[in-house]
Order: C-alpha cells, then sequence, then structure tokens
C-alpha cells in the first residue's frame, strides 16, 4: 500500500502508560512539517510530469510554468514572461540530452555485455575443444599402444609357432628316414631267409 500525507496525518500512535516515551505535541509537530514537505514534493513531482508529458507531446510547456509558479508582483510582467521559456527550452533540451546520453550509455553497457559474454562463450568453446581434442589424443595413444603390444605378442606367437614347426617337421623327417632305414635293413634281411622258412 502507497504511503500519502493524509496517512501520515491521520496515523494515530497508541499511548504508552508507566513507560518513557515521546512528547506526542512535538511529534504531531514534526510530522505536520513532514506532510507539508511531501505534499510540496508530490506537486513539484505532477508539475514535472505535466511538462514532460508536454514535452513529449511535442506542446511547450512555457504556459504552464507561469501558472504554476506565480510572479512576484515587484517585476514588471514582460521580464516575467520571456524567463520561463528558455529555460523549459534548456530543461527540455537538457532532459533531452540526458535521455540520449542514457540510452546511449544503455546501449553501451549492453554491448559492452555482448562482447563479455562473446567471449565468455568463445574461452569455453575453445576450453571444451581443447579438453576433448587432448582425451581423442590420449585414448588415440593408449590405443595404439595396446595394438603395439598385441602386435608384438602376436608376432611372438607366430615367431614360436613357426619355430615348433620347424621342429616337428624336423623331428617327422628324421622319425620318418629312421623308419625307412628300418625297413631297409629288415627287407635287406629277410630278402636271404626263404619263403618256406618264413612259414607262408
Amino acid at each position: 500500500m502507497a504511503l500519502t500525507p493524509d496517512d501520515v496525518v491521520t496515523k494515530q500512535f497508541q499511548h504508552v502508560r508507566f513507560k518513557e516515551g515521546f512528547d506526542p505535541e512535538e511529534v504531531d509537530d514534526f510530522l505536520d512539517e513532514i506532510v507539508v514537505e511531501w505534499r510540496k514534493t508530490i506537486a513539484e513531482n505532477e508539475e514535472l510530469k505535466a511538462k514532460l508529458e508536454a514535452y513529449e507531446a511535442g506542446e511547450k510547456p512555457a504556459a504552464a510554468a507561469p501558472a504554476a509558479e506565480p510572479a512576484p508582483e515587484v517585476e514588471a510582467p514582460v521580464e516575467a514572461a520571456p524567463k520561463p521559456a528558455p529555460s523549459s527550452d534548456d530543461a527540455g533540451a537538457s532532459t533531452s540530452a540526458g535521455i540520449i546520453e542514457l540510452a546511449q550509455r544503455l546501449h553501451d553497457e549492453h554491448v559492452a555485455e555482448g562482447i563479455a559474454q562473446r567471449d565468455k562463450l568463445v574461452g569455453e568453446a575453445e576450453a571444451t575443444a581443447s579438453r576433448i581434442v587432448a582425451e581423442a589424443e590420449a585414448k588415440q595413444r593408449e590405443e595404439a599402444a595396446r595394438l603395439e603390444k598385441e602386435r608384438t605378442v602376436l608376432e611372438g606367437r607366430i615367431t614360436e609357432l613357426r619355430q615348433f614347426e620347424r621342429d616337428y617337421r624336423a623331428q617327422l623327417r628324421s622319425y620318418i628316414e629312421g623308419q625307412l632305414r628300418d625297413l631297409e635293413t629288415s627287407g635287406s634281411t629277410s630278402g636271404s631267409t626263404p619263403v618256406s622258412a618264413i612259414g607262408l
């Protein structure tokens, strides 16, 4: 709920008994001063809003300014009329310049924030890419080392099998040659014995 000057005026506080407190009249006087200043501030705020709306609508708020501020009676009316117009134009120009400056500052801040965000995203993407490449290279090295180890083991096994084949062939050859020699020896021995002696 928004607080208004009337809320301050009508606010009632409970009186405390048997305790020390503030003087109610002094508090009321101070609150009255606050209400007066508050109402002045609200009136000035409304006046400035009206001037801003008139300026944004393209109207000259020079007529509204003298009505809001009564001119002193000692000044001549000719001198009082031109003074508000330049001040309102100056105020409008300064307000316009302030708005443009604020817009430019906000634009620059947004652009700088966008550039910082872009740089951050690019940096994160580069870091992620470097990490992925490093992991892939490490995995490739590990796989190459594993394959090289397997190749060495397989080559050793092949060498063993070839050596086994050579030894086996040599043993088989010597065995067959021994059997052939035995056959030849037994054949030459049995060739001198008559068939009738063998019992056939």
